[in-house]
């Protein structure tokens, strides 16, 4: 009997367990390990924010994975061997003959003096409830939408819930003045100038103020403070900074840098039988950025890693690669929505198009989650 150990249980944790119990035999063992009891695919936080559709319709727990034939352990992760191709999980060690880190990138909002007092967490599940109240109440005054720090996961996120919230202030009549910010130089890099110019010239159709080059670097009441001046705010939403988990910087999997380093098309790591995916992970396009940190990428290194240990497992070696194609949608308020797609591992520059606006781009966004939950636990 063989072992795979999967830390996570986000995208590409599950991708690679379904992929594995497929391709492995009955008596090898997978084993899936998350602090959390449920599967909730991000963008349906945005959803709930606006009152659309509630968080708890598109959450399902992970233990139903136990009916495909893989064991889900709920607990912390308190400590990762990676020349082992071990953890611990509260005290209890497990080993595996194939190691799998997909534990994501930790939210990080201490790292902003202020902003756990006065700003509403975009990013986290339990932030959201608060967030909508203060919504609904909300009778006007300026609104700020504020990106904290790069690199952050699903990068057209803030844009999306300006957009929607202008039409939510719409349907209740409230004055509102929204203003994006962002440090970055425009409002999504991977798009290029042409791309960022159609996404911001929607923003400014819409009456929504977009800020670039704008690093916050405090939040006092009724005030964001960047590095050049400060700007005011009746009502904050943010999106904090990111980390890699601590466990996974103290293990050495890092290699003293900020996220895990791995081969951009195996995601081996630097220890033979581990591998990372996701957004734990670093990895350079031809341009010098960093791949976004997006689900449709970590779906797909899951099951390219899945497609290797097995073939390992067999005393064999897969061909399997992770291609870098990926694609995420962009809701632009008034029943439409964007497609972002491209080769992001092209050379020498990442090939990357911005489609829409079309109504028939929010309904394949729907889908995809329909499509994932209904594969994964139906």
């Amino acid at each position: 009997m063989r072992r795979v150990l999967i830390l996570g249980g986000g995208f590409g944790g599950i991708a690679a367990a379904i992929r594995l119990r497929q391709r492995l035999s009955p008596e090898d063992e997978i084993l899936l390990v998350d602090r959390r009891p449920y599967f909730m695919v991000g963008f349906r936080k945005t959803w709930a924010l606006i009152g659309a559709s509630p968080m708890e319709a598109g959450q399902r727990p992970l233990a139903a994975l136990e009916r495909k034939g893989i064991r889900v352990i709920q607990g912390a992760i308190t400590a990762i061997d990676p020349q082992a191709r071990a953890a611990e999980v509260e005290g209890r060690r497990l080993e595996a003959d194939a190691l799998i880190v997909a534990l994501g990138a930790d939210l990080a909002p201490e790292r902003v003096p202020g902003f756990q007092a006065h700003a509403h967490n975009l990013y986290e599940a339990q932030a959201i409830p608060p967030a909508a109240e203060a919504l609904r109440a909300f009778r006007g005054g300026q609104v700020m939408i504020g990106v904290f720090g790069v690199p952050y996961k699903c990068p057209p996120a803030p844009y999306e819930a300006a957009l929607l919230l202008r039409g939510f202030f719409s349907e209740r009549r409230v004055q509102a003045d929204i203003e994006v910010f962002t440090p970055q130089p425009m409002s999504l890099p991977v798009l290029g100038q042409a791309g960022c110019d159609v996404v911001e010239g929607r923003l400014a159709d819409y009456g929504i103020t977009f800020l670039s080059n704008h690093q916050a670097v405090a939040v006092e009441a009724g005030e964001v403070v960047f590095t050049a001046g400060r700007r005011p705010y009746d009502l904050l939403l943010g999106v904090p900074p990111h980390r890699c988990p601590q466990v996974v910087a103290q293990s050495g999997l890092t290699d003293g840098g900020e996220w895990v380093p791995v081969n951009p098309r195996t995601l081996e790591t630097k220890f033979p039988g581990v591998y990372a995916i996701g957004d734990v992970v670093a990895i350079p396009m031809a341009d010098g950025k960093p791949l976004p940190k997006a689900g449709v990428f970590a779906e797909a290194e899951g099951e390219v890693v899945a497609e290797r240990i097995a073939a390992a497992f067999a005393g064999g070696e897969s061909q399997a690669a992770f291609a870098g194609e990926g694609s995420c949608y962009l809701e632009v308020g008034n029943g439409e929505a964007m497609l972002v797609q491209g080769r992001f591992l092209d050379t020498p520059a990442p090939q990357v198009t911005l489609l829409g606006p079309s109504r028939a781009y929010l309904e394949e966004k729907r889908a995809f989650e329909t499509e994932r939950l209904q594969k994964w636990f139906g």
